[in-house]
């Protein structure tokens, strides 16, 4: 899923943009934006495949801070693009993208940067951060996932007590043998079907059920999911499917196990109570294993985000701008 990290900040474009070449085949879109002479922060999209957007740009003080975004394998700007089906996917992993981001910080010159995102971005960003710590110079996460198989299971079955008539439409659309078994690994085959019309109807049944999880949010927008152009929906669902059904190639709870690998690096993170997608639960059990990081539950606040959570992240990288 993807989280709100929009900011309160104006407008503004690129003053520097390229393609990394990051092996395999695959080429990353990145941009610069805010002062060249500011402090290094990363804005990690979510998803995951959901690709960076303008009004990312605005979630940093572009005053302060060398705002760089880029395009996670596969999507948005960056290619060869998930939506041609003769895209491999198996270049494609959570540790191929740490890697390309470590890459991107070598190639911009960066001795050590701001991490920012949500959703898969936390997940991303804590995985990076794990494995290269003296990169990273504080960590801001909205609506916090480590992408453990028991939160997948809980987003694409459990949280259908919550929405039976959407959750069923999700499950009839695969075949029946599969329905009592593991949707998200049924739905990854579905989209690498061979047949164009097969595709596209995963690819609409899974955005429907993304768009109703988040419907009963305070600042829901209808068809958040599914109203993005056809190519970036398909990306969007055939990469979700992929990392999902792989458990993002992580162990079970490796992240939280291993948060004592971000001793010393300052972090905030802020999640909603009414997340129904990704429950607190999660940010408590994040907070509580990393000693240097600060948890916000916001009350009025799902997994879209509010005025309140951007407060909350906008004070924060505020704060550390001045570190």
């Amino acid at each position: 899923m993807i989280a709100n990290v929009r900011g309160v900040y104006p407008p503004i474009e690129p003053y520097d943009h390229g393609m990394l070449d990051v092996g395999d085949g695959n080429h990353v879109y990145w941009e610069t934006c805010g002062n060249p002479a500011g402090k290094p922060a990363l804005v990690v999209h979510g998803g995951p495949g959901s690709g960076c957007r303008p009004g990312q740009r605005q979630a940093v003080d572009p005053s302060r801070y060398r705002v760089v975004l880029f395009d996670q394998r596969g999507c948005g700007r960056s290619i060869p693009h998930a939506s041609d089906p003769a895209t491999g996917m198996s270049v494609n992993t959570t540790a191929h993208l740490v890697a390309d981001m470590e890459r991107l910080r070598e190639h911009l010159g960066i001795d050590r940067w701001l991490l920012h995102g949500g959703s898969w971005g936390s997940t991303l960003i804590l995985a990076y951060a794990q494995r290269h710590p003296h990169r990273v110079s504080e960590i801001v996460i909205a609506s916090v996932t480590t992408t453990r198989r028991s939160e997948i299971d809980w987003l694409y079955r459990g949280v259908g007590r919550f929405y039976p008539e959407a959750w069923e439409r999700f499950r009839q659309s695969v075949p029946p043998g599969e329905r009592d078994g593991d949707l998200v690994a049924a739905y990854a085959r579905l989209v690498e079907h061979p047949d164009a019309a097969v595709r596209q109807q995963a690819t609409l049944d899974w955005l429907a059920w993304e768009d109703a999880v988040i419907s009963a949010e305070p600042n829901a927008r209808t068809g958040a999911y599914g109203d993005r152009p056809p190519a970036a929906q398909l990306a969007f669902v055939r990469i979700c499917a992929h990392f999902f059904s792989h458990g993002a190639w992580l162990e079970e709870g490796a992240l939280l196990r291993d948060a004592g690998r971000l001793a010393g690096i300052p972090g905030f993170l802020v999640h909603g109570r009414l997340d129904m997608g990704g429950p607190p639960s999660t940010a408590w059990e994040l907070a509580r294993a990393w000693p240097d990081a600060a948890l916000v539950i916001v009350e009025d606040s799902g997994h879209t985000g509010s005025d309140t959570t951007r407060a909350h992240i906008t004070a924060a990288l505020d704060r550390f701008a001045r570190r």
